[in-house]
């Protein structure tokens, strides 16, 4: 297994439509999988698509840690899930804020509208279809991963450009707002 290279926003292997690809048993294609999972382990990421490590095939993995879910049980943990040729369909027209980083625009934050709930169908490792309903972060992973196959990358579904930013000045924000809302609850006391 290896460490792959990780593709930053600017390289043009980012903005490529992914090539489908046609026999996800191959020997090649385990081991670029092996090769994502560790790479994405190592980087402490919840996703990485195929082109993010410079190989165009429509291709990710990605994992949902229980601490991650919510109490929805649409909202599914999964370990180290790796989908070959994904399709998504939303199951609303609704889209709801959620906050993203992705490992190609290290540093940085933003809140991206997304659908809540949706259905995906893929091949895993063994060719058998992998089919779930989804929802929460489980959804959200899913389909930022999966755009990354289409070569869109997250601030291009961005509506509001406020609420993009540098993880630690963000983190520094809501800090400071967290803390002056405590100070005007105890003044209200």
């Amino acid at each position: 297994m290896a460490i792959l290279k990780i593709a930053r926003m600017g390289h043009p292997v980012l903005l490529q439509q992914c090539e489908p690809i046609a026999d996800p048993t191959a020997p090649e294609i385990r081991r670029l999988a092996r090769d994502m999972l560790e790479t994405m382990e190592d980087a402490t990421g919840a996703g990485l698509a195929a082109p993010q490590v410079h190989v165009p095939l429509r291709m990710f993995v990605f994992r949902v840690v229980a601490g991650r879910a919510s109490e929805d049980p649409e909202d599914l943990s999964a370990h180290n899930e790796v989908l070959v040729n994904p399709e998504i369909e939303f199951l609303t027209d609704d889209r709801v804020l959620r906050w993203e980083g992705c490992l190609s625009i290290p540093g940085l934050r933003a809140a991206v509208p997304r659908a809540p709930r949706i259905r995906y169908r893929a091949l895993n490792l063994d060719g058998q279809l992998v089919e779930r309903v989804v929802s929460g972060f489980h959804a959200g992973v899913v389909q930022h991963e999966n755009d990354h196959l289409d070569g869109i990358l997250y601030p291009m579904r961005m509506q509001d450009f406020s609420l993009f930013g540098f993880t630690e000045e963000l983190t520094r924000a809501a800090q400071a707002q967290f803390e002056a809302e405590q100070r005007a609850k105890a003044g209200q006391q």
